[in-house]
């Protein structure tokens, strides 16, 4: 769980990822729902204010990882490879900031990964009614990713594409590490970006897909009037 960013947009000395959701702070309301998909262990990957992230998961079976620069989410994901060193089952990397996402959805991520297929990644899609600067999946009719790039690198046809990556991905632990070791920082920002994995893979040969779910399941919130708008729907679900 990627949780090392500054969340200033929320203009609070409380860490992002602690702000409550119908009382529980979203952090732990993602955690409960990995634990609810059988989940063996949970990496918190924590930057600024990671005290914070401690305390709050102190009753919880959490690791906390540093990422002492943010780099990008490639990075940050990399953060978490000692923690898991001795681990080879599939590794589910997503946001802290993101509390809806469904044990259920968890599960059809892992279950298509073990597919008779075999894809090297699979990755959760949505098609939000505005697509604002969401980094872009272009795939095919059966889910089959052709790229993926970050909105500040697209160009005009591909902003024009509504599937937009929520950045919760699945890989087996053995295809995580060297993947992630692999990317680079040549982009618009100089990041070392999560998405380009699945580039990565695609130019091995590999095949990566696409898992789509309601938009409403994996919004970000990222400052108050979205956490205000996660609020409300929490309490009408």
């Amino acid at each position: 769980i990627l949780a090392a960013g500054k969340g200033t947009r929320m203009k609070s000395d409380l860490h992002k990822v602690l702000h409550p959701i119908a009382g529980q702070p979203m952090l732990l309301r993602l955690i409960d729902s990995f634990g609810a998909a059988g989940t063996s262990r949970s990496v918190v990957v924590a930057g600024v204010g990671r005290e914070q992230l401690a305390t709050a998961v102190a009753a919880r079976d959490v690791t906390i990882a540093v990422q002492a620069e943010q780099l990008g989410t490639a990075h940050a994901a990399l953060q978490a490879r000692e923690a898991l060193a001795d681990f080879d089952g599939i590794v589910i990397v997503c946001f802290g900031d993101t509390p809806f996402l469904a044990a259920a959805t968890i599960t059809r991520l892992v279950e298509r990964l073990e597919a008779k297929d075999a894809p090297r990644v699979v990755v959760l899609g949505f098609r939000p009614d505005d697509p604002k600067a969401y980094g872009r999946i272009i795939a095919g009719t059966d889910g089959s990713i052709a790229k993926m790039v970050e909105y500040k690198d697209a160009s005009d046809a591909e902003r024009a594409v509504n599937l937009c990556n929520s950045g919760v991905t699945a890989v087996r632990a053995a295809d995580l590490w060297p993947l992630l070791a692999r990317v680079g920082n040549d982009n618009a920002a100089g990041e070392y970006y999560l998405p380009d994995i699945v580039m990565i893979a695609l130019a091995d040969g590999d095949r990566a897909i696409v898992v789509e779910t309601d938009p409403d399941e994996v919004i970000g919130i990222n400052s108050r009037s979205e956490l205000a708008y996660a609020e409300d729907r929490w309490q009408a679900q």
